[in-house]
């Protein structure tokens, strides 16, 4: 038996996402956007509520990054996405992040999450809220790479948003192998 529900933003799983950019005065910038995803194999999707600062930032700059969210930081990434850079300038410092300059954009990533995207702007869809970035580079810190120099997803221990619960949830563990698995039924 099924149960029906409205239509919601309930697509599981929902990752956090730390979007980085410059404010007009070149401080750092920082926002949680939660529904983000591959558009391309070199493009990032994001929706975001263009009244945020991060939004004005964008269009300004024509770069952001995109931050994986890990377990350790959820504090800092929780605050981020809860005050608004146009109430709180400083949230950045505020939330202790440290703040470096991305290789290939002109936009901050910040040290304490380990795996970043650096992307230009493709597209902002001013009618669909919605913006897309060329991947120009992709920067992980040497911690959460395993022996062969990839990234290992259990040292990077990724958090994704739970909408239904407002939580956050591990992930993390092999559940099987991609290509693989469903050679079974191949005959």
């Amino acid at each position: 038996m099924r149960k029906s529900f409205e239509p919601r933003a309930w697509l599981y799983p929902e990752p956090v996402l730390v979007i980085g950019t410059y404010n007009e005065d070149g401080t750092a910038n920082a926002m949680v956007a939660a529904w983000g995803a591959m558009s391309d194999y070199k493009q990032i999707f994001i929706a975001l509520d263009l009244s945020h600062k991060t939004a004005d930032n964008i269009r300004s700059r024509q770069a952001f990054t995109v931050s994986i969210t890990d377990a350790a930081h959820i504090p800092q990434a929780d605050y981020v996405g809860i005050v608004s850079g146009h109430d709180v300038p400083d949230k950045v410092e505020v939330a202790g992040l440290h703040v470096c300059r991305a290789e290939k954009v002109d936009a901050p990533y910040f040290e304490e999450f380990p795996l970043t995207f650096e992307c230009s702007l493709a597209e902002l869809d001013e009618n669909k809220e919605r913006v897309f970035g060329n991947i120009e580079n992709i920067t992980a810190d040497e911690r959460i790479l395993d022996g062969r120099g990839r990234i290992d997803v259990e040292k990077l221990a990724p958090i994704a948003f739970d909408p239904v619960s407002h939580t956050y949830l591990h992930v993390s563990g092999k559940a099987g192998q991609a290509f693989h698995d469903g050679l079974v039924y191949k005959k």
